[in-house]
């Protein structure tokens, strides 16, 4: 068990001139660390207001040792290089720093210790959350995927919004069981729209029922650094158990490796079975634990 909390105020929010310092603890475990370095990137490129969010870092004078992004996700990123103790403080830092905000984010994002301790110490004032997804093996793949790549995969283009954003919400109300697009759903839809123009969105299209379909899709939701992630993998279910789904991903890996970042990851409930033995197929191998506290 971590310790128990101590001075919650030793977390500071950063400002530019730390993002160097909050680039160099990511690259610690640049996998398990994307989707807070994806954010940090994007907030050296335009500011952290354009990255939606805030950056805290730990502790609150002298080096970095750990990082937190606060935005549409909480994202810890604790390194393991560090103490138990060093660990336990930057982790309630953190905590501290969530309960003056508020919570405002739609889940809580992680390495499974860091997540959960996190959620642990914010669960004494913070409302229950809907749902506690507290194993998610980590996988990751630097190589060729051992699974014929599907052709038929290919980036989406900006005139298919209409067909890719209805199988983006599809996907994401299966997984986490509520419409993106319930309450007007523009800035999901805006979300889908810059990852095809970024060319981050994969799709396979087949003609069914008389007109063009997605059979298969995927994104890469996250890239920094040397690694880019995998997110909303989904397969039409009519079309589940036919084999879309090892090929798309083969496909989502290799055109990933060539061009965008050489190490793909992703992160997937551990219940999920069928999903492990996919990815295990294509080549995925784990490397760590992910927890995820949704709100």
């Amino acid at each position: 068990m971590l310790a128990q909390e101590p001075d919650s105020g030793a977390a500071r929010v950063l400002g530019a001139t730390d993002l160097a310092d909050a680039r160099r603890v990511c690259a610690a475990d640049p996998v398990a660390s994307v989707l807070a370095a994806a954010r940090v990137e994007v907030a050296s490129r335009g500011g952290i207001a354009a990255a939606g969010g805030q950056l805290w870092g730990y502790p609150a004078t002298g080096p970095l040792q750990a990082v937190c992004w606060a935005g549409a996700n909480i994202v810890p990123v604790v390194p393991s290089t560090l103490s138990r103790a060093e660990r336990d403080d930057a982790v309630a830092a953190f905590a501290g720093a969530a309960r003056r905000l508020g919570r405002r984010s739609s889940s809580i994002v992680g390495d499974q210790q860091v997540a959960l301790r996190l959620w642990e110490l914010l669960s004494r004032v913070w409302p229950a959350p809907r749902e506690v997804r507290a194993d998610q093996p980590s996988l990751a793949i630097d190589r060729a995927p051992d699974v014929e790549p599907d052709p038929a995969v290919r980036r989406s283009r900006p005139d298919e919004l209409d067909l890719v954003l209805p199988a983006c919400v599809r996907m994401f109300t299966e997984e986490v069981g509520y419409s993106p697009i319930s309450g007007g759903g523009g800035s999901y839809a805006a979300r889908v729209r810059g990852l095809i123009a970024e060319g981050r969105s994969f799709v396979r299209l087949d003609e069914r029922h008389g007109a063009p379909q997605v059979s298969f899709k995927a994104e890469l939701g996250a890239v920094a650094g040397p690694v880019a992630q995998v997110q909303g993998v989904w397969v039409d279910p009519e079309l589940r158990g036919q084999g879309l789904a090892a090929p798309g991903m083969a496909a989502v890996v290799e055109a990933t490796r060539q061009q965008v970042a050489p190490v793909v990851s992703l992160y997937v409930n551990s219940f999920n079975a069928p999903a492990l033995a996919t990815y295990r197929r294509v080549g995925f191998e784990q490397v760590g634990t992910f927890a995820t506290i949704l709100f």
